[in-house]
């Protein structure tokens, strides 16, 4: 149900950006924007756990079939879809993919499914942070080789916006966990509204700029459904393969799931960030979100099936 509503409150923020853009130019979104993925960045340092890392360490394998299918696999594939677009990578809607490809997995979530699915929780810990980790420099390389030759990317200048808005605050909450570290697990779902808050603050102002430009009088209703097709492929695409490569790789079952929903996901968080670090206030930024939002609300559906349906498979055993 809370998911639910945390996407009810997406598809609401992309509602009053099309009636009431102008609330861009009215409040300080810009500033509000920047201090807040900051501080997203600062409370994800105090939330990381020394011991949890140190638990999920031992299950290698389980690490590389994620991190390789996240940031390598499913960016590679997204290149593979390339021909199915008019424009190919000049198509804005490809780019939109291309950027969820290049995304990292999810933290909160990720975990909570896995230990629904009775899956291996620390490790499932260990991968959805390092996931974030990676992604933060994993994401603009990806863009900056593919998009540098295509597009106005410039990517020192990305490097010092990442630098200032994320790594800078990540590193002073890492540093600042020893003390603060329990107080920002304690609190972890207050401050995971004010994540939410944020990121809807984000898809608010991306939306607004796309709505005010007339962005999506552009996009065609085949193109969109088009999109939809593509996204549900990957999903499955990845999710069996996972499930493959885990039987090949001699996984336990509990670390089969957690390669399996991990490797799947892609973060929402991270994604409406990086659109505000890397393409600031440009044109095209809600559409760049497009695909991630509905890749968001799909994987939560479909994932949130599978964890219930490996539960009770658990059960059924008596194992």
């Amino acid at each position: 149900m809370k998911a639910n509503a945390f996407i009810i409150a997406i598809f609401a923020s992309i509602g009053i950006a099309y009636f009431f853009p102008e609330g861009t130019q009215i409040l300080p979104l810009k500033t509000i924007i920047d201090i807040g993925i900051g501080l997203i960045f600062f409370f994800y340092g105090l939330k990381l756990a020394p011991s949890e890392f140190k638990s999920g360490l031992k299950n290698y394998k389980v690490h590389f079939i994620i991190h390789i299918t996240t940031f390598i696999i499913f960016p590679l594939l997204c290149l593979a879809c390339i021909p199915v677009f008019d424009k190919g990578t000049g198509s804005d809607l490809w780019i939109a993919l291309f950027f969820l490809g290049t995304l990292p997995s999810t933290v909160s979530s990720s975990v909570v499914m896995v230990s629904i699915a009775k899956g291996n929780i620390p490790a499932a810990i260990f991968n959805a942070s390092l996931s974030g980790i990676i992604g933060i420099f994993a994401t603009p390389l990806w863009l900056g080789a593919i998009l540098g030759k295509t597009a106005d990317f410039d990517f020192a200048t990305v490097l010092w916006k990442l630098f200032l808005h994320i790594i800078l605050p990540l590193l002073i909450g890492i540093f600042l966990q020893r003390y603060f570290g329990k107080w920002a697990r304690k609190h972890s779902k207050k401050l995971g509204l004010f994540d939410k808050g944020t990121i809807l603050l984000i898809i608010y102002s991306s939306f607004s700029t796309s709505f005010t430009s007339n962005l999506f009088d552009r996009i065609q209703l085949e193109g969109l459904i088009k999109m939809i097709v593509l996204l549900m492929i990957l999903f499955f695409v990845v999710f069996f393969g996972l499930a493959f490569v885990s039987r090949q790789f001699g996984l336990k079952r509990d670390e089969k799931i957690t390669a399996q929903f991990c490797g799947t996901k892609k973060s929402l968080v991270h994604g409406s960030v990086m659109v505000k670090v890397i393409f600031g206030n440009a044109a095209n930024s809600g559409l760049l979100l497009l695909p991630v939002m509905l890749y968001h609300s799909t994987q939560l559906i479909l994932i949130a099936w599978f964890a219930e349906k490996y539960a009770k498979q658990k059960e059924e055993s008596g194992s």
